[in-house]
């Protein structure tokens, strides 16, 4: 009588513990995904452009006026109509434009060269396109560096870190099938990058930047102009919760935010400046990641140099994080000057009082752990194989393209005396780090200058020759050809598309030639301005996402069914457990007679 009594009233109870669990399951869902294995999604660009093992191959087809338009009118980084052939696969209409800051204004200004970097917009004149789900591509220029490796070298610390940053790749770049030059490939930080780390596009992204004004930046050792760092909020201090007191930060907004987002930013730099709970206002380990290999590169053109900019600021939730960006002036690139002060920029409180990281290093465990990846990047990177591998790879794949690139910033010689003087600063920044952490030289800038008989001796290093940015010869191209025409240069050996003519699809494509009108559209529209909504063919055939859906929507729906995945399994081992339990004690209430 006792089980009958009781042997619907239990069953009852445990299948609302189960339900309730299931609820919890759901509300907890990103934990739960995050525990087992992250919510990062491998993309398929990944393998298809940035295994560096092979470079890429970009020839980009373009009509000859366009082209010239777009080179005369950089200064205006506006849009233009391109089609791409990127290791054989074709894409059509993308948008193409050049880019930089300080690089696009000097080669403006330059007539003896038009080797600026660029954009490469997949979705910007076809809505849904992007190119095995990379929305954006950076092809960087190498401009002030004549190793053609600093930038590539910074990235593939982070890599070997698993730091949250861009992909990178070396890229041979033709126009119309004729070699232009041997370009760094960067994977742009915006919603691709963002699936690809978080599994979701919908964190706030900006790119803070503020190069106005003197003041009081960090120039040790003599390195340079001392610069503004950080009025309006570019240099993360907290000063009060207004939001225009961060303007720099806001007009730099990537992804759609709102003052509600801004706030939660507000809130966590201020909890960051009382170093209060910091692990849940910020990514602790990736920005202790970050901080290692930033301050290996020694970027004066960034946070810990003169200058705030130079980075990007991810939110997600009320937590910020750090994304890396432009590294072409790093080890005394940004204006050259003494190799020993370079080779031993101190590791410690190193963001002149920049007070989101002074912050981290405060606190002794988080001091301790951001000492640990510094001492992984020295033991295990630089001596125990990594660099020397990147170093041997790169060189293996470049020295012939920079030999024959003619539109190089310097001649091949130059880049020879580079490339092995880079390889020499490496290994001395390595010795210094490798003392400051072990005790034997001092790990402050106080410290240096109050005993500086320990520094590593740089003196017989001349930086200048690595490439300079306000140094006297800043990187006259030793092979261009005239500005605004292609190179004849028969010793290249651009990608066979022969039987491709330039600035015409492929037969049968719906597509139409850069510089033309497209298809059923009256009228012409101008580079840089989206075309009418009625454009547009769909994207190339062996992209990753259904037809009917943006890269970021697609992207985002991936990232959502991989978390649903998860919660289902969960629920369905609960539900599970349950019914096997339910089952079990139902033969424990009524024993055979």
């Amino acid at each position: 009588m006792v089980a009958h009594k009781h042997g619907t009233k239990i069953p009852a109870v445990l299948i609302a513990i189960a339900l309730i669990l299931c609820l919890l399951a759901v509300f907890f869902s990103d934990q739960l995904a995050e525990a087992l294995g992250g919510k990062s999604i491998e993309m398929e660009y990944e393998a298809k452009l940035f295994d560096t093992s092979e470079i890429i191959n970009i020839d980009i087809i373009m009509e000859d006026e366009q082209w010239e338009e777009m080179l005369s009118n950089a200064i205006q980084e506006e849009y233009y109509l391109c089609d791409l052939i990127i290791n054989g696969t074709r894409f059509n209409n993308v948008g193409i434009r050049p880019k930089g800051n300080t690089s696009l204004a000097a080669i403006v200004n330059d007539p003896d060269t038009d080797r600026y970097s660029f954009k490469l917009e997949f979705d910007h004149f076809v809505k849904k396109q992007n190119c095995w789900g990379l929305d954006k591509l950076v092809l960087n220029n190498s401009y002030a560096d004549y190793t053609y490796m600093k930038e590539a070298l910074v990235y593939d610390m982070y890599q070997y870190l698993d730091t949250d940053a861009s992909l990178y790749n070396y890229a041979k770049i033709s126009v119309n099938g004729e070699y232009w030059g041997v370009y760094l490939a960067l994977e742009a930080v915006e919603d691709s990058l963002m699936i690809r780390n978080y599994g979701t596009s919908r964190g706030a992204l900006y790119k803070p930047d503020n190069m106005d004004g003197m003041g009081n930046g960090k120039a040790p050792g003599g390195r340079g102009a001392n610069v503004s760092k950080g009025a309006d909020g570019a240099n993360l201090n907290y000063s009060d919760d207004v939001l225009d007191s961060y303007s720099a930060i806001w007009e730099g907004t990537i992804s759609k935010t709102s003052d509600k987002d801004h706030r939660r930013v507000i809130t966590a730099l201020k909890n960051i400046s009382e170093g209060k709970d910091l692990a849940s206002y910020m990514d602790v380990d990736n920005l202790l990641k970050y901080m290692a290999v930033h301050i290996f590169s020694v970027n004066d053109d960034s946070l810990s140099g003169q200058m705030a900019h130079n980075y990007y600021l991810y939110e997600e939730k009320g937590r910020l994080n750090i994304i890396p960006w432009d590294y072409n002036l790093a080890l005394g690139g940004m204006n050259g000057g003494d190799a020993t002060s370079v080779v031993n920029d101190a590791i410690d409180m190193p963001f002149a009082s920049t007070q989101f990281f002074d912050a981290l290093l405060e606190d002794e465990a988080y001091l301790s752990q951001y000492h640990e990846y510094l001492e992984e990047l020295v033991d295990r990177y630089i001596d125990g194989g990594g660099f020397d591998e990147f170093y041997e790879r790169t060189r293996s794949q470049i020295d012939d393209l920079v030999q024959t690139d003619p539109t190089a910033f310097c001649s091949y010689e130059e880049y020879q005396t580079a490339a092995d003087m880079l390889y020499q600063v490496v290994q001395l920044r390595g010795d210094s780090i490798q003392g400051q952490l072990a005790g034997s030289i001092p790990s402050t800038e106080s410290g240096q200058r109050a005993d500086s008989s320990a520094l590593i001796d740089a003196s017989g290093i001349n930086l200048s020759s690595m490439g300079t940015m306000l140094g006297e010869d800043r990187g006259r191209p030793g092979n261009a050809s005239d500005s605004g025409t292609f190179p004849d240069n028969p010793t290249a050996n651009p990608p066979d598309n022969s039987s491709l003519e330039p600035g015409k699809p492929p037969e049968g494509s719906d597509s139409f030639a850069p510089g033309q009108d497209p298809p059923e559209v009256s009228g012409s529209f101008a580079p840089g301005q989206d075309p009418p909504e009625a454009f547009g063919p769909s994207s190339p055939e062996g992209l990753p996402f259904e037809e009917g859906a943006s890269s970021e929507e697609s992207a985002d729906n991936r990232s959502d069914i991989k978390k649903n995945l998860v919660s289902y399994g969960i629920y369905l081992a609960i539900m599970l457990l349950a019914l096997i339990f339910l089952k079990l004690y139902r033969r424990r209430s009524y024993p055979k007679k």
